[in-house]
């Protein structure tokens, strides 16, 4: 990989900048029982897919949103389907928990990017750096808020640019901010299926963060990835 022709390089954010490759569900999951909400993984799961639906047709999270702001909205969604579902009874702890849960995945996040940073800086040295996300159209203040906003000459934000992955469009619009042909070009993300297949389909290399999914079968094709990482902190071994 470190002879690999890579002139620049494209990140994915949720999952791979602030989870070490585990998908949010998770950390939201565990967020819910140390909370003690009263529910079960298969009723969190159909909440959790409720809430990225409602947030992507609604114009809830708000450009200036940090990420403890959007969380906050997030679970307030999933505990309204909760309640409207009969599955939660509306009382004065709902409101505590939320607050409790969107503070320990806030913290988490904060976190987790603290120790990215430190590997994105050093790659900043040495190469260009886009960022390609679905996103709420408030991944700026997200960014500027855990302190990396300043590696990535370009964000190219799905609900900015109206495109989403898994349509290779998105990536090849990262590819052209980068002003690079796609094959000096490296994904690296969390994401088989959105990040690194069509980031190959647009003839970009791919590094995999093969972290906790969200789906319950695992991967069996992986072809699309030149590389498989187990943990973004190993990144900066076989790039620079």
């Amino acid at each position: 990989m470190k002879n690999s022709n890579i002139k620049g390089i494209i990140f994915d954010y949720g999952g791979t900048l602030d989870t070490n490759g585990v998908h949010w569900a998770h950390i939201i999951w565990d967020a819910y029982k140390k909370a003690g909400v009263p529910i079960s993984e298969e009723q969190f799961r159909e909440a959790y897919v409720y809430g990225e639906r409602f947030l992507a047709l609604h114009p809830v999270i708000l450009p200036g949103f940090n990420f403890r702001d959007l969380m906050e909205a997030k679970i307030k969604v999933e505990f309204d389907f909760l309640v409207e579902n009969g599955i939660l009874q509306k009382n004065d702890l709902l409101q505590k928990q939320i607050v409790e849960i969107t503070g320990n995945c806030y913290n988490f996040a904060k976190k987790m990017t603290a120790e990215s940073r430190k590997i994105i800086e050093k790659l900043h040295e040495h190469y260009p750096l886009v960022l390609v996300s679905n996103f709420y159209g408030n991944i700026e203040a997200v960014l500027e808020d855990f302190g990396i906003r300043e590696f990535f000459g370009k964000i190219i934000e799905s609900a900015v640019v109206k495109v989403r992955k898994p349509d290779p469009a998105i990536f090849r619009l990262g590819v052209s901010e980068l002003g690079l042909n796609p094959e000096e070009v490296i994904v690296i993300g969390d994401s088989y299926s959105k990040d690194i297949v069509p980031a190959k389909a647009c003839g970009c290399q791919t590094i995999w963060i093969k972290g906790k999914g969200w789906e319950k079968k695992e991967e069996k094709e992986t072809s699309a990835a030149d590389a498989i990482l187990p943990d973004f902190k190993t990144l900066e071994t076989i790039i620079l």
